[in-house]
């Protein structure tokens, strides 16, 4: 296979991250997750839990979007440099992001990894769905939720999630015009995602 980047959005208990891990091991290529954050921390200089939580957190004031084309892959935090925190945040994230992605094949998941790689050659954007009920289940029997507050929880991060990736790309998560494929992983499951996934990459890289 040629060099290929794989990006995936996923909805919350959807089995997003699974999916892309089982598809880096499968292609023996790179997987990039929460090494995101490691690396955003140490460039940026604050804490593991304060990038975080940043990524959690967008106002409605925001924010010079990604308008800033005259920013990309500098330093957030030169003189003069008035724009807020999460701005700052992201900016450090993006360029951690591509400087991942140059370094070969690789899955980066969530982090509107699909928008900030857009320009790329070889660019799979994944975004992983399922249906509500699959969604509250998989996270009640695999990550401890309390059953009475699931909804509550998936909810509040699909506006989260919508929220920040609106902010920063000026585009809809979720919406299948900013994606190559969408896959309802509660309807054919964690291998046959996986699978096909793997499929479209080949034919990418044909």
């Amino acid at each position: 296979m040629k060099d290929i980047k794989i990006t995936i959005g996923r909805e919350l208990g959807s089995g997003g991250r699974t999916i892309g891990k089982l598809v880096a091991e499968k292609l023996g290529i790179a997987y990039y997750d929460y090494e995101i954050i490691d690396q955003t921390a140490k460039a940026s200089g604050f804490s593991i839990d304060f990038v975080e939580q940043s990524e959690q957190r967008v106002t409605n004031s925001l924010l010079y979007n990604l308008a800033l084309g005259s920013s990309y892959g500098m330093s957030p935090f030169g003189r003069g440099n008035n724009i807020n925190l999460e701005t700052q945040l992201f900016l450090t994230q993006q360029r951690v992001i591509r400087e991942l992605a140059d370094k070969g094949s690789c899955v980066i998941v969530g982090r509107c990894a699909d928008y900030i790689l857009r320009e790329y050659a070889s660019l799979l954007r994944v975004f992983v769905y399922a249906d509500i009920e699959h969604r509250r289940k998989h996270l009640i029997e695999n990550y401890g939720y309390n059953p009475d507050t699931t909804l509550k929880e998936i909810k509040r991060a699909d506006k989260r999630r919508s929220g920040h990736y609106q902010a920063f790309t000026e585009q809809h998560w979720g919406r299948r015009q900013n994606y190559d494929l969408m896959i309802n992983s509660g309807l054919i499951g964690t291998e046959k995602s996986a699978d096909l996934i793997i499929e479209a990459a080949n034919k990418i890289s044909e």
